[in-house]
């Protein structure tokens, strides 16, 4: 009983490698094999597999679209690449950008507090509390976590607290140094 299923595994093996013996004539049949389809067989051709004389040439005529396939995925792996680096270097810059902004509110509002903590009158207790409230929305903001969902809507809160606490110091929030919009804006 082992012999037979022995002898039955060794046809198997023997006419498997056959076939991919003769399909490195016919590129078509040799990729019908490796997804498990089995190759068609000449009925006027006996023992010569399935039209090869056709399939010799089909190596030739499918060439462009095989070449376009291997084309297609080396452009999709490098424009893959690409565009990772290109989308570190964009996230980098807008990182840079805003965190430079809220660097610049930080600093104005620590100057100012300094600047306002000896006056005590109730106009300055006013403005010192804008201040504070400022500091610690930027104290709060999360550098360290880009997924956060409303970092966006923190930084348009930031923006409208600066620009409030400016308009209580009665300074231009722009930074405008002279008339001809050459300033630093955010």
């Amino acid at each position: 009983m082992g012999t037979i299923v022995a002898s039955a595994a060794r046809e198997k093996s023997v006419a498997a490698r056959r076939q991919l013996a003769w399909a490195r004539f016919a590129p078509r049949e040799a990729w019908l094999l490796l997804r498990g389809h089995a190759p068609s067989r000449s009925p006027s051709a006996p023992g010569v597999p399935g039209a090869a004389m056709a399939d010799l040439f089909d190596g030739i005529v499918m060439a462009e679209q095989r070449f376009h396939g291997e084309g297609f995925q080396e452009g999709l792996a490098e424009g893959s690449h690409a565009g990772m680096a290109e989308g570190r270097r964009y996230g980098a810059l807008q990182g840079a950008r805003v965190g430079s902004e809220i660097g610049c509110y930080l600093g104005f509002a620590l100057t100012w507090h300094c600047l306002l903590q000896k006056c005590t009158d109730e106009k300055t207790s006013k403005k010192r509390r804008a201040l504070d409230s400022l500091i610690g929305m930027i104290q709060k903001f999360p550098y360290g976590d880009p997924t956060y969902e409303k970092l966006q809507e923190d930084l348009e809160k930031i923006r409208g607290k600066f620009k409030q606490v400016c308009s209580m110091l009665n300074i231009q929030s722009d930074f405008g140094a002279d008339t001809e919009r050459s300033s630093l804006t955010f």
